[in-house]
């Protein structure tokens, strides 16, 4: 229930964000315009954003015939954490990562990268498939995958109404200046809107997983994997969509500054820390 009301939170302040770059560009007008968009955009993201975010990674469905042993290891850890069996997703990245995404555990999805299953031991690897079969079970999913799609959304309106919006009778920027504010704080505002619902939900998600597998070293030691191979590795998917960064179990995108400073994952350190202090075998 309180993740379903964090939901209903997010979308209501994405639709205030929307209207308020419709009326700094477009008066009235323009705010009832953004309102019926981010009445549109919320409903599509409700039904059918999981299925956006799988296809800007390119993520192919694998199953019990076409990868066994990964398939198998979900399939074991769902049971574990009494969960419906996700679909199971393989992106060809060689930047290890992972995610899920899914409105309710009843559709929900796991993807990973290639790379992660090359890079990560079998123990590591169902720590990380429990991390995310943990924001299943916590209903993340939905809280994510929406505030992925709707931050992508967001810049893609600032960006518009940068070049169409505001115009006056004879073509021109009404209030250029306006409109260079707003492409520019707009999709920080979502980027801090992301922010202030995806940390916390991390070290939550570490303590699911490590629960679910019984093995909060394994995912320790994942997580610090794969921190040092993704700074050389970028995830090119994600740097193509960044506002998909917050879905990872680990932050892909490879630049600083205003990205490492609104980071929506907490440090790894910190991470690790809380997961060795849980215990578990060595």
């Amino acid at each position: 229930m309180f993740n379903l009301m964090k939901t209903a939170i997010l979308m209501a302040a994405i639709t205030a964000l929307f209207m308020a770059i419709g009326a700094a560009l477009g008066g009235r007008s323009g705010m009832m315009l953004a309102l019926g968009i981010a009445v549109a955009m919320n409903f599509f993201s409700y039904w059918f954003s999981d299925k956006m975010v799988l296809k800007m990674y390119n993520a192919r469905e694998v199953d019990e015939a076409s990868a066994p042993q990964f398939y198998g290891m979900v399939r074991e850890l769902a049971q574990r954490a009494q969960l419906p069996m996700p679909r199971v997703y393989l992106i060809d990245e060689n930047a290890p990562n992972a995610f899920a995404t899914g409105r309710n555990p009843q559709h929900a999805a796991v993807a990973a990268t290639t790379g992660i299953l090359r890079v990560l031991s079998e123990r590591e690897l169902r720590g990380v498939m429990a991390h995310e079969l943990a924001h299943v079970k916590h209903r993340d999913i939905l809280i994510s995958t929406v505030s992925a799609t709707m931050a992508g959304a967001i810049s893609m309106l600032a960006n518009f109404a940068m070049i169409f919006g505001g115009r006056d009778s004879e073509g021109r920027p009404a209030n250029p200046i306006v409109g260079m504010l707003v492409m520019l704080l707009a999709p920080l505002a979502a980027s801090l809107i992301q922010m202030a619902i995806s940390r916390a939900r991390e070290f939550e998600a570490d303590r699911g997983g490590a629960e679910i597998s019984g093995d909060p070293r394994a995912l320790a030691s994942a997580l610090e994997k794969i921190h040092a191979y993704a700074r050389g590795t970028p995830l090119e998917a994600a740097e193509r969509h960044p506002e998909t960064a917050q879905m990872m179990i680990m932050n892909p995108l490879s630049g600083g500054g205003l990205r490492g400073l609104f980071s929506t994952h907490p440090s790894t350190e910190e991470r690790v820390q809380r997961l060795l202090a849980m215990g578990g075998p060595a």
